[in-house]
């Protein structure tokens, strides 16, 4: 009787071995059959730095490897606060104010792609993490970015970053609210132009009760002596409210 148990118990640690091991190089050989496709990416590549300043949506400066260095968002462009050319553009400081608060949250890391680890301004072409936590992601779901600058082989999450800039479309949420002001070439500050859309348009006095509300109306704010301005809406008194 002894020996009966004995072979069962054989029999099963020997089976649930088998199965553990089917299911260990199924991992290894076929990870796409097991895995999450939309699970964060490993830990492995990622590299901690620390952040010296936000300069944009999609733009930050870090110390890496002892030195300050500029890092581009990887396939991913946010509308302009301080352009040279095209100033600032409608978006431009919320995309740069969430940005700012997304790299304050936790640990900062950054990814390279397999193509250039330099664009021809010299700086980092990186995909940035918070936590293992995509910001590029983050921004394109919030609809303050939208997916370009496409350069093969730096195209590892391509996929995943148009699923999330879908949605925001779809959505109808940040830049996507204004009619054909994100396009293939870039945001139309023609259609759109950011020194217009603060001026008073009519006499009647629009009262908002906070920046939330006002921005539905009015997403990059409005300056003092428009219809919708409030003087405890201007925080930092600057003469422009919810900027």
């Amino acid at each position: 009787m002894s020996n009966r148990k004995n072979n069962k118990k054989t029999k099963k640690w020997f089976s649930s071995f088998l199965i553990a091991l089917a299911i260990a190089i199924l991992a290894f050989y076929y990870p796409e059959l097991l895995g999450d496709e939309d699970a964060e990416p490993s830990r492995e590549g990622l590299i901690p730095v620390e952040l010296v300043k936000t300069i944009d949506g999609d733009t930050i400066k870090i110390m890496y490897e002892g030195e300050e260095k500029n890092v581009r968002y990887l396939l991913i462009d946010t509308p302009e606060t301080n352009h040279p050319r095209l100033g600032k553009q409608p978006f431009g400081q919320q995309a740069k104010v969430r940005n700012q608060e997304l790299l304050q949250k936790g640990q900062l890391e950054i990814e390279f792609d397999i193509g250039d680890k330099y664009d021809k301004y010299g700086r980092l072409l990186a995909y940035i993490y918070i936590d293992g936590k995509s910001v590029q992601e983050q921004l394109l779901k919030e609809g303050l970015a939208r997916v370009a600058y496409v350069y093969p082989p730096n195209t590892r999450y391509l996929d995943r970053f148009e699923k999330a800039e879908k949605q925001a479309k779809q959505s109808g949420i940040g830049i996507w609210t204004l009619e054909d002001y994100a396009t293939d070439r870039g945001f139309d500050s023609d259609a759109y132009p950011v020194n217009n859309m603060g001026q008073k348009t009519s006499g009647k006095i629009e009262n908002f009760t906070n920046c939330t509300e006002l921005r539905k109306k009015y997403p990059d704010g409005v300056k003092q002596g428009h219809s919708a301005y409030a003087k405890h809406l201007d925080r930092n008194q600057d003469g422009v409210a919810c900027e």
